[in-house]
């Protein structure tokens, strides 16, 4: 966790010299170890249309009550356990998120090691997600522009949306 409170300081000191898009590949790319196979937001929306992909948010409740990717089932990366899971097939397509990629990866770590065959992670989480406009619903189900950007250090990676803050 130290590395990566780390990376992502250096990374937004390093933000006005590099750019927003590069910093932030720069920045997941030091967060992610690469154990999870990653999937680009426009390639989920396809898995998700054309083979029913089950979404799973791995954020806190507070979170997913501000906004989620409509459809996706809440697991809670704190709390998570894999009996949430236990009906689904190991061969379902399942793409996990979270903010930005970090805990997703390891909660598709552990579905992987459960034996379920085709997990990614979505690359850049929800952030990426809401900032190439695709939708995101709140509790009730209503397409929302808030997003739980979960603290100001990761906040500045949200581009698109209303940035929310507080209770994780």
């Amino acid at each position: 966790m130290k590395r990566l409170l780390l990376s992502a300081i250096m990374l937004v000191l390093l933000l006005p010299a590099y750019g927003q898009k590069k910093a932030y590949d720069r920045m997941l790319r030091s967060i992610y170890s690469e154990t999870v196979p990653t999937i680009k937001v426009d390639s989920a929306v396809k898995v998700a249309e054309t083979k029913g992909a089950i979404f799973l948010d791995t954020r806190s409740s507070r979170e997913y009550e501000v906004s989620h990717i409509q459809g996706a089932q809440f697991v809670d990366y704190d709390a998570f356990d894999m009996s949430q899971l236990v009906d689904l097939p190991k061969d379902t397509a399942i793409v996990v998120y979270c903010s930005v990629g970090y805990r997703s990866e390891r909660i598709g770590e552990q579905l992987l090691e459960a034996g379920f065959t085709n997990v990614s992670n979505l690359y850049g989480g929800i952030f990426s997600w809401k900032n190439q406009h695709q939708t995101v619903v709140n509790i009730n189900d209503n397409p929302t522009d808030s997003v739980h950007a979960y603290d100001r250090l990761w906040g500045v990676w949200l581009d698109e949306g209303i940035k929310v803050y507080g209770k994780k």
